[in-house]
């Protein structure tokens, strides 16, 4: 390799990991972990597969569902359009920790951790089991009828707070451009 390749590829891993990185992927972790462990008590505590349906509230239930598209079941895929959605989700992951590795910001290690944890959460499922376990159901609410895991609640809220960190973001800039005209 060239001279000036290794120096660059020195500069970008130089430090390792920011604080702030190592909490983001801390996080991930912890989304991890929480997504396959209720996953596991749905299929093997409680045995939701068996009894499909459980009512806990009246406008929320544990209803299981094999959830083979990307969220919300939308865009359905098997075959190879499965394994093509697990590289990409895996690939995702290993892309936010790139992005994590020197985070400076706490919303966006707080979103990328939330978003990372949540995508290798569902791409394992979706590798070991041909499909998502969603079972988180609100649709007695009469307002969100889909259901849905610990992993794309992560993914939705990460993504909401990556948003509003690009729009404070441009709000910073614009009001720093404001006040050098």
């Amino acid at each position: 390799m060239p001279d000036n390749l290794m120096q660059k590829l020195r500069t970008h891993f130089t430090p390792l990991y920011s604080p702030l990185g190592l909490q983001g992927i801390l996080l991930a972790l912890v989304v991890l972990v929480l997504d396959q462990a209720s996953k596991l008590w749905i299929l093997f505590g409680l045995r939701l597969e068996e009894i499909q349906h459980v009512n806990i509230l009246p406008f929320f239930s544990f209803t299981m569902v094999h959830n083979k598209g990307i969220s919300f079941g939308l865009l359905t895929l098997e075959g190879p359009g499965r394994w093509l959605l697990v590289l990409f989700q895996f690939g995702m992951a290993a892309v936010i920790v790139d992005f994590l590795r020197n985070q400076k910001n706490p919303l966006a290690a707080l979103s990328l951790g939330l978003i990372m944890g949540g995508a290798l959460g569902n791409g394992i499922d979706r590798a070991r089991l041909g499909y998502v376990v969603d079972f988180l159901d609100f649709s007695g609410t009469h307002i969100f009828p889909w259901v849905f895991n610990v992993a794309d609640s992560a993914i939705c809220i990460g993504v909401a707070l990556l948003v509003w960190y690009f729009i404070r973001a441009d709000m910073t800039t614009k009001d720093k451009d404001a006040g050098q005209a």
